[in-house]
């Protein structure tokens, strides 16, 4: 059974849920739910940024249970996930300087400057694919005792992040005060736009 839904994600984005508990965003399939390491984690929202007129990716925000706040979001104990497919293709450094830049708008100096040696080591790493292709997945895991770890293509680079503020930090690109896309923002957070 197919319904339509209206859901934000930058402009008006149509989600088609269907019986295989997924849903469509841009042509891109989003699952209503996954497992992370034992972890049974709920879709919470999904979105397309936007960069001027250009679809950059989708992203989509995965918890525990769903959260209308950002704030409840970054508090929320336990396993999470951010899933990003590339529906462009971009330099993949110049990607990782992007997030390294929506780190820093979105936190106090103090609280960015304990985190530079990570964010640098996150740089690197999106350096090293070069290109992210379309259709290229990325994601990035928290899971408590274990860490922040950056999939690139379904590979974990390099070892887990211990900082619990290193993913805070990262979701606050999106969720941040100056998040990336404002209409993103809210289609992660499952906000409805008004017609």
């Amino acid at each position: 059974m197919n319904i339509l839904k209206p859901v934000l994600a930058a402009g008006l984005v149509f989600l088609a849920i269907g019986a295989a508990g997924a849903v469509e965003v841009s042509g891109v399939k989003v699952e209503e739910g996954m497992d992370l390491k034992g972890n049974k984690l709920v879709l919470n929202g999904a979105g397309i940024r936007y960069k001027a007129i250009f679809k950059v990716y989708v992203a989509g925000l995965y918890l525990g249970k769903k959260a209308g706040l950002a704030e409840d979001v970054l508090a929320m104990p336990g396993a999470k996930r951010m899933s990003v497919t590339m529906l462009r293709d971009i330099d993949a450094a110049e990607l990782g300087k992007l997030f390294y830049r929506g780190v820093e708008d979105n936190l106090p100096k103090t609280e960015f400057s304990k985190l530079i040696p990570g964010l640098l080591r996150m740089s690197q790493m999106f350096s090293d694919y070069k290109t992210l292709k379309t259709g290229d997945v990325f994601t990035i895991d928290w899971l408590p005792g274990n860490g922040t770890t950056i999939s690139i293509k379904g590979k974990p680079y390099g070892e887990p992040f211990k900082e619990p503020e290193f993913f805070a930090a990262l979701m606050r690109i999106w969720l941040g005060p100056n998040p990336a896309d404002w209409k993103l923002k809210d289609a992660l957070l499952g906000k409805a736009s008004p017609i």
